[in-house]
């Protein structure tokens, strides 16, 4: 068997012991701001019912779910049922054809049954009561009637389409009904040859392909900790007293293009209060992401915070509400395409010709943010839910300054919106602003998100520190300290056989008394030894040999200033510590 060359999976990567240790540097910082501030541990399956993980994330977000096959053949078994299925169609697709072609040419001019039109409009009346769509009726149980019927009227390819086709290419007249039965047996046969197919695989294909994949797949890796976190409290509402605090460091998946700052593969740090309306959870929130990246030496940054109230009150204003959904998903891309392209994308999504308009004031509000909230409280004067998502943001800010912190980072934005659909109150963005990179932490509160898992009316709120994006800006603006680098404190040398025998003595002791050392594992040049000392950072070699263990006295070397000294193992071991 010829040798497989070795590659990544796209959007993934390993991780050296370098980026390992600094890795566990991140985690510890934020897991330690996370206890300071009364959040315990928890961890939840990386494999999640699709049930559990489809319907919470928007439209967009199920597309970009990673589905596991159910075990077993399950793709033989459904081409199986898909051929099977095909066969079906194709023989009620004919049947249809057939009958329609028969009925209409007795009872209709022959220049009509050119007219597509004129065919549709016949074709529609016979489908509302279901004289001609009988055969279908199986497949309308997974497809909507409205769609099904737009498919057979398609002005290009539908049946409608090709039936008018076989008039066109059909010269008969209406003469006896023995004779163009046979003629029109004859042409539906080779309509079904060559025609059919294409239509069977392109039902299956627009109508079926949920079914397909909910047959073969029953399970997803998480897309977040949110969900998954939902998902537990419902189960063990009975373990914990409300409210309950919680953070979870793991890694999350999303069948996203991947480029700079965007893995298919990362890892997400949350922290989630869940069982109190209490604004001071915002509040708090705001002071941990301050915490966490002062303690990582990052100062360049901005905390941006919104209210979904407010966008609810923007889509009411601007003539469409309860449409703050498909307003936050558009808004949500403004850094990415521009004012035009949002507008655009608004107009797709059945917002009024004016929208664009009323949205304009609320998009070029700026300055400091008691300007942004003067400028708040005029534009969202005529919606009660914008004025109240408005007092909780002014709410939280009071509760901020009241800690007597200075967060010079926070900033009201009016056009945050944050893509996942469960959000419900306040929601945050930290972005870098010395470097490019999207998003590096972000949150917002969810009033009913273990409501979709049968418990209602418990509200929470929660962060999302994403250590990738971290990483990265980390690493470019050079602020990994040394010391996250965890290695071992001193490499014994190996001079030979039985010196290495009386240096296991010595390496027990140093790792008895906390000191991480190891003995080179064989005898070699010293210069060899060198070298691997310093690929692994370790800054101090002992060299142990035959001599040293006669006079009870060890040369220790600093690799980086290249001074060594000579020292009892005790006075060693009290120059490590």
């Amino acid at each position: 068997m010829a040798a497989q060359k070795p590659g990544l999976a796209r959007g993934t990567r390993d991780f050296g012991p370098v980026q390992m240790s600094r890795r566990n540097y991140l985690f510890g910082i934020i897991r330690a701001v996370f206890e300071k501030f009364g959040f315990q541990p928890l961890e939840t399956p990386a494999i999640e019912n699709l049930s559990t993980l489809t319907g919470k994330y928007g439209d967009e977000g199920d597309q970009l779910l990673f589905k596991i096959l159910n075990s077993g053949d399950f793709f033989g078994k459904q081409k199986g049922i898909f051929v099977s299925e095909s066969q079906s169609l194709a023989n009620a697709i004919t049947d249809v054809f057939s009958k329609i072609v028969t009925d209409f040419a007795q009872k209709f001019d022959f220049e009509d049954l050119r007219d597509q039109n004129f065919l549709n409009q016949k074709i529609k009346e016979k489908c509302e009561v279901d004289i001609f769509i009988a055969p279908f009726l199986s497949y309308l149980d997974t497809v909507d009637r409205s769609k099904f019927l737009a498919f057979l009227l398609k002005e290009d390819e539908g049946i409608a389409w090709y039936i008018c086709d076989f008039f066109k290419e059909t010269n008969y007249r209406w003469i006896s009904e023995n004779d163009n039965l046979q003629t029109i047996n004859a042409h539906v046969k080779r309509f079904r040859n060559t025609r059919v197919k294409e239509i069977t695989l392109g039902m299956l294909d627009d109508f079926d392909s949920k079914v397909l994949v909910n047959s073969i797949s029953e399970k997803g890796l998480r897309y977040d900790l949110t969900v998954p976190f939902a998902r537990y409290v419902v189960m063990n509402q009975h373990l914990h007293i409300f409210p309950f605090k919680r953070y979870q460091i793991q890694p999350v998946w999303r069948a996203d293009r991947p480029q700079k700052g965007r893995y298919r593969e990362f890892f997400q740090c949350d922290a989630d209060v869940v069982g109190t309306n209490s604004l001071l959870c915002e509040a708090e929130i705001v002071l941990m992401i301050k915490e966490v990246f002062e303690k990582l030496g990052l100062a360049d940054y901005s905390i941006k915070l919104n209210n979904r109230k407010i966008l609810s009150g923007i889509a009411e204003l601007m003539g469409a509400p309860g449409k703050e959904g498909p307003l936050c998903v558009a808004i949500d891309k403004l850094d990415k395409i521009g004012e035009e392209k949002v507008f655009e994308e608004l107009r797709e999504r059945g917002f009024g010709n004016n929208a664009a308009e009323k949205l304009q004031p609320f998009l070029q509000l700026s300055g400091s943010n008691a300007t942004i909230i003067a400028g708040l409280e005029k534009l969202l004067a005529g919606s009660e839910v914008g004025m109240q998502g408005l007092a909780e943001l002014k709410e939280v800010m009071i509760m901020v300054e009241g800690f007597g912190i200075k967060v010079d980072q926070l900033a009201i934005d009016p056009t945050l919106a944050r893509g996942l659909s469960y959000y419900t109150g306040c929601i945050f963005e930290v972005k870098p602003t010395s470097v490019q990179m999207g998003s590096i932490c972000g949150g917002g509160r969810y009033d009913d998100l273990t409501g979709m898992f049968g418990l209602p009316n418990v509200s929470g709120v929660g962060i999302s520190f994403g250590i990738d994006r971290i990483y990265d800006v980390l690493d470019e603006l050079n602020l990994f300290p040394a010391e996250s680098l965890r290695t071992s404190k001193v490499l014994i040398a190996n001079f030979n056989e039985a010196s290495a025998m009386k240096a296991l003595a010595v390496l027990g002791k140093l790792r008895e008394r906390g000191i991480a050392a190891e003995l080179y594992p064989e005898s070699a040049k010293l210069k060899k030894q060198f070298t691997y000392a310093e690929s692994k950072g370790i800054p101090y070699l002992l060299m142990a040999g035959e001599s040293e263990f006669a006079s009870g006295e060890f040369g220790l070397k600093n690799l980086q200033s290249g001074e060594q000294k000579t020292f009892t193992i005790d006075q060693i071991i009290s120059e490590l510590r």
